[in-house]
């Protein structure tokens, strides 16, 4: 790593919700911006499960350099990293329920959890996809092809709405959006 490439924090929590395209497009992002970013891969435990559940756990140890799964709320250090700023941004995504309730009611009890709102506190962008973002039914797809049906709750959309309401806290929706955050980051 040289000192000009900018460090990006990885988060995936729990939620399997756009979980595959997303992946596809940090591959892409990290192959588009390998001479510009760095990009460290942080799973929390449910994210763990989930990547390994999806089948992409092996695929993502070899396509990035940097893959840390939680042991607790402070190993790996990541929280004491981003306060220090030796990162530039924090992404989670696709980012659960329980994660988005967590940050938006301030318990910091998981890597991802706890990392989040020291980055609040510490002025770094957090960029935050949650995969509960319109109240509704939505279908998700399983890793085996099947559809299943989910209602996202008022509760749901309620603690995404306070999360987009924090300080140096983006919300977007789509995997896509992905792409507008690196281009603005290495402009």
């Amino acid at each position: 790593m040289t000192d000009t490439k900018k460090r990006i924090a990885w988060g995936i929590s729990g939620a399997g919700e756009k979980l595959p395209e997303t992946y596809a497009i940090m591959k892409d992002i990290k192959k588009r911006y390998q001479d510009e970013v760095e990009i460290r891969v942080f799973l929390s435990k449910s994210g763990d499960q989930v990547v390994k559940y999806y089948g992409i756990f092996r695929d993502l140890e070899n396509n990035f350099d940097h893959v840390w799964v939680e042991i607790n709320a402070n190993s790996p250090f990541l929280a004491g990293q981003i306060q220090l700023g030796k990162f530039d941004l924090m992404l989670i995504a696709p980012c659960s329920s329980n994660t988005v309730a967590k940050i938006s009611l301030r318990i910091a009890d998981t890597l991802i959890t706890n990392a989040a709102i020291m980055g609040q506190k510490a002025g770094v962008p957090i960029h935050i996809m949650p995969s509960d973002f319109k109240e509704g039914t939505v279908i998700t797809k399983l890793p085996n092809g099947k559809n299943l049906e989910l209602l996202i709750t008022k509760e749901d959309v309620e603690h995404v709405e306070k999360l987009s309401n924090m300080n140096n806290t983006h919300v977007f929706e789509n995997p896509e959006d992905i792409y507008k955050i690196f281009d603005k980051l290495v402009e």
